[in-house]
């Protein structure tokens, strides 16, 4: 990643709101909140809350009021298609108490986009072109079909490609914190065997974070210790106790630099 000039000496902070009833349902497994939490993480900001709401205005209301006044940016995925229950431009211009119609630019993106390829701009697409006053056009290079930016609220599709493809295009307008040093201490463990002496580091050692993960492999069980900070000095000693901790009770220790992701841990 280039260096980018809206950094600061803070980390900046993030919630997300996925909206969809086919996420509460079982029906779609969202992919997005996965995506967006390394992509901010890579960008020193820190992912502090997720909620999933179903596509009923006044909920999508209190959610988005709830989180825009405690998190930096609200990113939001799903709800802004073409069909009756996409129904998110206007929850989100009712928590802003702004207006929502179609606005004539986003409808010219669309018109543009479908005149290329050869097909109108149905009723059911024009819906598409619904944006609260005073929101920006976040482009959408996959479909066409813009999301918005109001205040500190990104209201992006549920499609996971869109959604990516709408990340990239608001790049330029987060800022940027320090990022995060991770170590990660593989052993075979039970957390309970290391659970008294990982408190004890922990306390010692405040401003670094250790998380314990357990997870089971063909040899048996196993844990994943991993540590994050903004020193790489200071995480790196602590990673390395952790190491010595564990081998001295013969957990066969592993240290990796970075922060491995798997579907066990």
């Amino acid at each position: 990643m280039s260096e980018n000039k809206n950094m600061t000496q803070r980390n900046p902070t993030a919630a997300m709101v996925a909206i969809g009833d086919e996420i509460l349902s079982g029906r779609t497994r969202d992919a997005n909140m996965h995506y967006l939490a390394n992509w901010l993480t890579a960008r020193g900001v820190n992912l502090i809350e997720v909620r999933v709401v179903p596509d009923v205005e006044d909920v999508i209301v209190a959610a988005v009021n709830d989180v825009r006044a405690t998190a930096d940016y609200v990113f939001t995925s799903g709800g802004i298609g073409p069909t009756h229950d996409d129904i998110t431009a206007l929850a989100i211009g009712k928590a802003f108490e702004a207006h929502t119609d179609v606005r004539y630019d986003a409808l010219a993106i669309l018109k543009e986009w479908y005149d290329a390829r050869g097909e109108e701009i149905t009723p059911a697409r024009r819906r598409m072109a619904r944006v609260p006053e005073g929101a920006s056009l976040i482009a959408n290079a996959v479909s066409g079909a813009p999301g918005f930016r109001i205040g500190n609220v990104f209201v992006m599709a549920g499609v996971p490609k869109i959604f990516q493809a709408m990340l990239e295009a608001v790049d330029d307008q987060i800022e940027r914190g320090p990022s995060r040093i991770s170590f990660t201490v593989r052993g075979n463990a039970r957390e309970s065997e290391i659970a008294e002496a990982l408190a004890a580091l922990q306390a010692s050692h405040p401003d670094i974070s250790i998380g314990s993960y357990p997870g089971k492999t063909g040899q048996g069980r196993n844990v994943a210790i991993v540590l994050r900070g903004y020193v790489r000095e200071d995480v790196h000693a602590v990673a390395l106790k952790v190491h010595e901790i564990m081998q001295q009770k013969e957990m066969r220790p592993e240290l990796i630099e970075g922060m491995p992701v798997t579907d066990e841990d």
